[in-house]
Order: structure tokens, then sequence, then C-alpha cells
């Protein structure tokens, strides 16, 4: 028999989890929904992240350079640098090359540089795994009522990612820059003809996307083992979250990464192994039911 204690220390492990993912999976669907790239290097970004959230509390060093050690906190920045550089990287030197072409030759391409960046990764800084503890501020539990814990980096992961969703529908609807990001994405062709400067608007767009990966590898570092196979595992979760959210979907990247967090953490208390099974079966029931996701065509 569950106690109900352990289902909700579960369940709040479960939430944690999906915080993570929404990071990576909405990033994914930023840059899906407006440059309607599949960007499959998008989980080694998500992994490029956590390496520099750990090179900059200490954890890791890199040859010649050492250590950085200024903290988690500038870390979280840090993180969400290094992952947006390494996007306009790869958007503005080579995918941009490709975009009237076959979505194959982009999946194609984004999937080389999964094999470049892991192996520079494994290189830097090693096969080893490697934990670090939350900070200081955020080590400890929060009490609730009746008694109830939550651990305080759990909830501060959770409160990261619903401030992110509330940020980007706050610059898609009241700012110019997100204006101009919903008109590019409506149609591109019209947008260059009334003057936006469409290849720059889709850096922009890129790297904002992978700054939320790195934000998300950065925000797992506490929380789970970091090793240079990271960004293969989370950029499985993160393409079936878009698949039932809908590709292109915010909401639907919201909804789906707490789903897919709350079923790995879950559902193996139902079933044993059934917490890596049950996102795959959602995924499955979805694609056959509204095979434009859950949320998919909803967002304008």
């Amino acid at each position: 028999m569950v106690s109900t204690g352990l289902i909700f220390d579960q369940l709040i492990t479960g939430l944690a989890i999906g915080g993570r993912l929404f990071l990576i999976a909405v990033g994914l669907s930023l840059i899906f929904g407006v440059l309607d790239v599949l960007n499959f290097a998008h989980g080694v970004l998500y992994m490029a992240g956590a390496y520099a959230a750990l090179w900059s509390i200490g954890a890791v060093s890199v040859p010649a350079l050492g250590t950085l050690g200024a903290g988690f906190w500038p870390g979280l920045i840090i993180a969400a640098l290094v992952a947006g550089a390494l996007g306009v990287f790869i958007e503005a030197g080579f995918i941009r090359r490709i975009y009237d072409r076959e979505p194959l030759d982009q999946l194609l391409l984004t999937f080389a540089f999964v094999l470049m960046l892991t192996d520079v990764i494994r290189t830097t800084f090693g096969s080893g795994s490697n934990v670090v503890n939350p900070p200081a501020l955020l080590a400890g539990n929060i009490t609730l009522a009746g008694g109830v814990t939550l651990p305080t980096y759990r909830a501060f992961v959770i409160l990261m990612s619903i401030i992110v969703l509330g940020a980007i529908f706050a610059v898609l609807r009241s700012t110019n820059i997100g204006r101009l990001v919903r008109a590019t994405s409506s149609d591109r062709d019209m947008a260059a003809l009334l003057g936006v400067d469409v290849p720059r608007l889709y850096t922009l767009v890129f790297f904002v996307g992978a700054a939320l990966a790195g934000l998300g590898g950065a925000l797992a570092i506490p929380t789970q083992s970091i090793t240079p196979a990271l960004g293969n595992q989370v950029i499985i979760n993160a393409f079936v979250i878009a698949v039932i959210g809908g590709l292109g979907s915010f909401s639907g990247a919201f909804v789906g990464a707490y789903l897919v967090g709350i079923s790995i953490a879950v559902g193996s208390l139902i079933v044993a192994g059934a917490g890596q099974l049950l996102p795959f079966v959602a995924m499955i029931v979805v694609l056959l039911v509204k095979p434009e996701g859950l949320f998919g065509g909803a967002e304008a």
C-alpha cells in the first residue's frame, strides 16, 4: 500500500521535473512556431547550459581556463547566455541556409550538431557524472498547512516555469517585438515586404529559445546527475511534450511538461518502470485522438 505522504512527495517531484522540462519544451515550441524548424539539437543546448552552470559554481573546469567559481545565481545567467550563443551560431551559420528545404534536411543538420557538441562536452568535461547541492538560499523545506513540507528548490523551479510562461505571453501580446514575431510566424514573406528584418528576427527567436533551454539545464544541476548523455535523454521528453501539447503552443508545452513530469514521477508507484512508459502512451493516445495536440492551433 502506497502512503499518502509518498504520493505527495512524488507529485512534487513530478511538478519540479515538469518545470525543468517546460523550459526546454517551450523553447522548442517557440523555434518551431516562428521558424518552422524542428531543432533536434535543443537537448544539447540544455546540456550546454547545465555544464556552463557547473563551471560557474566551480564543479567542473575548462582546460586552460580552470573554474569560474562565480556561484549558482550568476551561473543561471551564464548558462542562458552560453546556450543562446550556441543557438545563434547554429541558426545564423547553418540553419539559415536551409530554411526553404525539406524538414528532413533541418532535422539531419541539427542531429549532426547533437553528435558534435556531445563529443565536445565529453572531451572538455569528461564522461563522469556531476551532482551539486542547491544554493544555500534554496536549501531546506517550506512547511505547508497540516505539517506537509515542500522542498524549497523544487518550489523555486516550479515558480520559474510559471514566470517564464507569463513573460513569454506578456512579450508576445504586449510589445512591438512580440507583434513582429507573431506577424512573421503567420506570413514570413508579407512581413519581409513590410520591412521586417526576418533573418535578424529569426536569430533573436532562436537565441531566446536556446537560452531557455540553457536555463532549464542550469536549474537541473541540483536535482539530477549531469552527464554528456543528458541532451539525448531530455530531447526525447521535449518532443513528447511538444506532440502532446501541440507543436508551437506555449500553453500546450506548459501543460504537456507537467503531465509528463507527473507521469514520470508517479507512474513508478503504480507499476515498476511505468514512469518512463506513460509519457509515450499518452503521446500515442494524443496522436490517435487529436493529432494536432491538446492545444494545437489554439493560440494566436
